[in-house]
This record gives structure tokens, sequence and C-alpha cells, in this order.
């Protein structure tokens, strides 16, 4: 599938008030600072389609994009920013559940992993989360461009999938990708493909 049009739809602060549509929504998420909005912008082949800012925690709302007029990207805010207040983390915490838990169009969430460090424990608490709730989802590695050789990436690749099989018995779809050298976009790009034509 290639990615002809991308257009931003709108913002929302909470899942009700998120637009009525019957469209299959793919929701992005991760840590602030995980490179989502430039992932997204590698994604769909526009500069500037989801604003990327040097300041962690810049989204803050449901922002929706209609893709090829077929289906909708959500990007959704980053957890675990520290710099906010705890209420507005509470706050953020409690959009983001929502929609996972209550948006009935969603049918597969993205989970960005920095693919720099070594299993955080907020991501796995987050990915716990989303199997308690039987949320669908795929991990995706970012920011292999920035590791000083694969053997690094792989290797904290290979020490989160240990951790995931702690609990996990089967591991979700797992994508490395760099939004600057535009690895392993077409194959994210693909998988949602494979899904809607399955729809």
């Amino acid at each position: 599938m290639e990615i002809k049009l991308a257009n931003f739809v709108g913002s929302y602060p909470s899942v009700e008030k998120c637009i009525e549509s019957d469209l299959p929504e793919y929701a992005f998420i991760g840590r602030s600072n995980v490179g989502k909005s430039s992932l997204i912008n590698a994604l769909t082949n526009r500069k500037s389609l989801a604003k990327t800012s040097s300041t962690p925690g810049k989204t803050q709302m449901i922002n929706y994009f209609l893709i090829n007029e077929a289906w909708h990207l959500v990007d959704l805010p980053g957890y675990g920013y520290a710099k906010l207040s705890k209420k507005h983390r509470a706050s953020l915490k409690q959009m983001i559940n929502n929609y996972m838990i209550k948006r009935s169009q969603l049918v597969n969430t993205f989970v960005l992993i920095d693919s720099r460090h070594s299993p955080q424990k907020i991501d796995l608490e987050f990915i716990d989360f989303l199997g308690q709730h039987q949320v669908p989802f795929s991990i995706v590695f970012t920011k292999t461009d920035k590791n000083k050789s694969d053997k690094k990436t792989l290797s904290n690749v290979d020490l989160f999938k240990e951790e995931l099989l702690k609990s996990w018995e089967v591991l979700p779809p797992i994508f490395l990708t760099s939004a600057v050298k535009k690895i392993g976009t077409a194959s994210v790009v693909e998988y949602i493909d494979g899904i809607n034509k399955q729809l």
C-alpha cells in the first residue's frame, strides 16, 4: 500500500468527543520523546503532518489523521512525561486509557519503544495494561539509526522480548524502524494494509 493522501482531521480532548466514524483506527503511542511524530511523518511521507518538537510532551490531545480516505491514524499523547503536573499526567493517562478501552473503531495500537534503551518499566506496564483489556497491539522500536551498531539494537530488542516472555506466551508483531533512514516504515504500512484487507 502506498499512502497517497494524509490529512489532519482534528484534535479531541476525550474519547467521548472523538469523531463519529466507521473507519478503522490505528493508534500510535509511546513514552515522550520516543520519536512518534517523526515516525508518523516518515510513514505518511509528509515532512510535517505530525508536529515534531524538541520539547517532549507536546501532544496532549487525541489527534486524528485520515489516510487514503480509508482509515484513521491516531496520534496519542506520550505517557510518563515527568515535567507535567501530577494532576495533568493523571488526566492524560485517563484519557489514553479511556480511548484504548472504549473506542470500538480501534483496530491496532502501535506501541513505540526507543531502541537505544534497555527495557523500561513504564513501557512494560503499558503493554500489560493493553493485555489486561485485550487491546490488539504491535511493538515498534524507533531510532535504530541512533545506535552505534545493529548489534546494539538487536541486543536491546532481545532484552525486551525476554521481559515480555515472563508474562506473555506469544509475542506481538515487532518492527524495527528509523524515521531518518526510512527503515521499517514500509513494513508497518503493509501490516496495516493487510489488516484492512481482512476487515
